[in-house]
């Protein structure tokens, strides 16, 4: 999002499917329309707290747990009102 913001990891939740017995990997990615829709969100300086899923696989691609992420996201400096 950028220097203006803050962004905290506030709460995660983890649902295990199976055992990883090797290497996992998870990869958030966020297109450009969630990142301009957070901006939108809290463009008039309030807190939104947005979830995203992902889901952890092991080296041959199987799930072995998902995740719920849930994130802080405000402005550094709200507008000033005026």
């Amino acid at each position: 999002l950028g220097p203006d913001y803050i962004v905290w990891d506030q709460a995660a939740t983890i649902v295990f499917r199976r055992p990883g017995r090797s290497t996992v990997r998870a990869e958030f990615e966020l297109t450009d329309e969630v990142i301009e829709d957070i901006r939108r969100r809290v463009a008039g300086g309030e807190a939104w707290r947005p979830k995203f899923t992902v889901e952890v696989r092991d080296e041959e691609g199987t799930v072995v747990a998902e995740v719920e992420k849930v994130l802080y996201v405000r402005l550094k400096r709200p507008p000033q009102g005026g």
